[in-house]
């Protein structure tokens, strides 16, 4: 009991952040501390940190070492103004949440796991955060929500693109994104957390030939009415009545939108290019 008592501990000290990390991190956001812990400061904090941090899969795509936890998602992106994926930006935003005294549990989900089964299971992190009635807060899905729902099935619409939360099978919940959505959907269950499985498939999708993330460059990044989305060498600005696309020209052109467009401190984007570059000659082949 004791030491099953103390890994609990130790856990929730692990998704936190300390003071001065906290301060680091609204300053990085362009937010006070809240007043209250309610659903509007809830919402505020949210929406700030889509509009502030990139979503990301750069370490994975390049083969560079990345830490685990929120502890190495802080000095990525907080420090190093780095963005994040899916572990990292709502494992950062949970910990800032904690910190601040929110209700948080980290939750063990699954993208595309209407198709690929519990094999998906731990190949997403998401967050409830637990106020009058449970909230989904869900910063890591890089085109869906930008302010967290209720944990509830029933349509969801924001800045005009439609969501909805539904029943999937065996008590999870299944998450549909929008029409234009990467990610199509993602199944949870509201008191499902398993920090192993999380573990597993995030060093799986950073490092197996077949994550789609090792073998495919994504980054996006929401704006006020909709979000910018790179994939490979092709840009996309995404509204809810309007898409737009356009190709990358080269190593220069993708620094200058690495730098203006999503606001992240990437080294060597020469070498970036390089590896699209592979990467489009070899399926050509």
């Amino acid at each position: 009991m004791r030491a099953a008592a103390l890994n609990r501990r130790q856990t929730h000290a692990s998704h936190t952040l300390t003071q001065d990390q906290l301060e680091a991190y609204l300053a990085r956001i362009g937010q006070d501390r809240p007043r209250r812990i309610d659903r509007e400061s809830l919402t505020a904090l949210h929406r700030a940190h889509l509009l502030s941090f990139t979503w990301e899969a750069l370490d994975a795509f390049m083969g560079w070492p990345q830490g685990f936890g929120p502890e190495a998602a802080f000095a990525k992106m907080v420090t190093g103004r780095r963005g994040g994926w899916c572990y990292e930006m709502n494992g950062l935003f949970g910990a800032a949440l904690s910190a601040l005294g929110f209700r948080v549990t980290r939750l063990c989900g699954g993208v595309n796991r209407e198709v690929l089964g519990d094999l998906a299971i731990g190949n997403h992190l998401t967050l409830r955060v637990d106020l009058d009635r449970p909230y989904l807060a869900e910063v890591g899905v890089a085109d869906a929500i930008i302010a967290p729902v209720p944990m509830e099935p029933g349509p969801i619409c924001q800045r005009g693109f439609d969501f909805a939360i539904g029943a999937a099978d065996q008590g999870w919940m299944r998450f549909r994104n929008h029409a234009l959505g990467v990610a199509r959907s993602f199944d949870f269950r509201p008191d499902h957390s398993d920090e192993t499985a999380l573990a597993a498939a995030q060093g799986w999708l950073l490092q197996d030939a077949g994550s789609p993330f090792t073998g495919a460059l994504a980054i996006m990044r929401h704006t006020e009415d909709g979000y910018v989305a790179l994939q490979n060498d092709s840009l996309r600005h995404v509204t809810a009545g309007s898409l737009d696309q356009h190709q990358i020209t080269g190593a220069d052109h993708l620094a200058d939108i690495l730098h203006t467009t999503f606001q992240i401190d990437v080294p060597r984007p020469d070498a970036i290019w390089d590896r699209i570059e592979t990467l489009r000659q070899s399926r050509a082949a």
